[in-house]
């Protein structure tokens, strides 16, 4: 897409919706002047990378239309953000107000506010977001962020640091409230995981069907440190998710744990990535998912292991089961290796449920249709089991139960 185009997707944006929304929330000039640099350089910005093949695109960010569906100055939402006493669980104009050094440190610091198209529109335009701070030694469980969506557009923005030998399990969940024709839904996280912290980060997205959603989740994690990420998917007409890991510390380590269940004509672009940049590093991406009637996913899963990452152990597993024979799935899984001292292994299966399973079952007296919602659910159990938070285990497995049964 062309540089002149990007300027006409989005020629209703001003300078003036963007100093109003900074003003409103009581910000800095630095940190206006980074939202200002973000709306000024989407003239120049290209859309976040997808997956191309000659003459096709696997997912097309270009078709939509992000002037009707972008209204910067309506952000109409509920959100719920809870934690323990021990750590600081803030809304954004809360933290601009109590945090401010922490922020001018690590804002941008993970997800280049310039990185593409769509991060610097959120950077510009963000309006609501938390910030979630545990000092050293503290270990935080139970944090928890509800966002319902009760606008047109809404820009969330998340920042999470641990200090040294700090812990935190954090749960977020999207939902809609008011439905409209089309709803767009952009989230950014950043993860600064300070020296032997250790970090689970927790998201279940359930937004309306008609909705689009942009999300970019992104961790740096420090010497022995550990950043666990779960990715749930279910809602949308479109999804745009990538979950990030660089594993910047020696004896640092990641786990990507991903779920996905789409129907109708649902849309989702996943992506897994780790890089491996120190020695000693860890990773592990495990990701299932189902696609049914029409339904498409495009799954990417890149391990990327630089030079210095000696001693290096990744291993990525991909599986995609088709309900329809009109659903799609596409997965690439990639192994880029510069380390020669390197442990790693991929694999990405998509196929069918498996008849002769189906058989066994239906001649041991099941029901066809209670034959395939067990396999359906039996299929997810690896992920699931990996998914140490027990509230998001069980609301995934009970929203899965819910979609098999609305098939019915």
């Amino acid at each position: 897409m062309s540089a002149a185009t990007h300027t006409e997707v989005h020629a209703n944006l001003t300078d003036e919706q963007v100093r109003q929304i900074s003003d409103e929330l009581d910000e800095p000039e630095w940190l206006l002047e980074t939202r200002l640099d973000a709306l000024e350089a989407l003239e120049s910005l290209d859309m976040p990378d997808v997956i191309r093949t000659p003459g096709r695109d696997w997912t097309n960010l270009h078709e939509l239309d992000y002037e009707s569906l972008v209204d910067p100055l309506n952000a109409a939402e509920n959100k719920d953000q809870v934690g323990p006493e021990e750590a600081e669980v803030l809304a954004w104009s809360e933290a601009v107000n109590e945090h401010e050094e922490l922020l001018k440190e690590h804002f941008g610091s993970v997800v280049d506010p310039q990185e593409n198209y769509l991060t610097a529109l959120s950077t510009a335009l963000f309006s609501t977001g938390t910030v979630i701070y545990v000092p050293e030694g503290v270990d935080a469980e139970g944090v928890t962020v509800r966002t319902e969506q009760n606008s047109r557009s809404l820009f969330n923005y998340t920042l999470v640091v641990t200090e040294e030998s700090s812990s935190v399990t954090i749960l977020e969940r999207q939902s809609t409230g008011e439905e409209q024709d089309e709803q767009y839904y952009s989230g950014i996280v950043e993860i600064v995981a300070g020296e032997n912290s250790n970090v689970q980060y927790g998201s279940l997205q359930n937004l309306s069907e008609e909705a689009y959603n942009f999300t970019l989740k992104r961790g740096d994690a420090d010497t022995y440190a550990t950043i666990d990420w779960i990715e749930a998917n279910l809602g949308t007409q479109l999804t745009k998710s990538g979950v990030e890991t660089e594993l910047n510390g020696d004896g640092s380590e990641s786990q990507i744990v991903g779920a996905f269940y789409g129907h109708n004509d649902q849309h989702f672009d996943i992506d897994a990535r780790v890089w491996h940049r120190a020695e000693h590093t860890t990773a592990d991406l495990v990701t299932r998912g189902v696609t049914d009637d029409v339904a498409r996913s495009v799954y990417e899963g890149v391990q990327d292991v630089g030079r210095s990452a000696w001693d290096t152990s990744s291993y990525q597993r991909e599986n995609t089961l088709m309900l329809s024979d009109e659903s799609e799935a596409d997965a690439s899984p990639k192994l880029i290796i510069n380390n020669h001292d390197t442990e790693a292994s991929h694999s990405a299966t998509v196929g069918q449920i498996d008849q002769e399973d189906l058989l066994y079952m239906t001649s041991r007296g099941v029901q066809p249709r209670d034959a395939r919602n067990m396999l359906v659910e039996g299929f997810f159990v690896p992920v699931l089991e990996e998914i140490a938070v027990d509230e998001l285990r069980d609301d995934l497995e009970e929203l899965i139960a819910a979609r098999l049964r609305k098939r019915d």
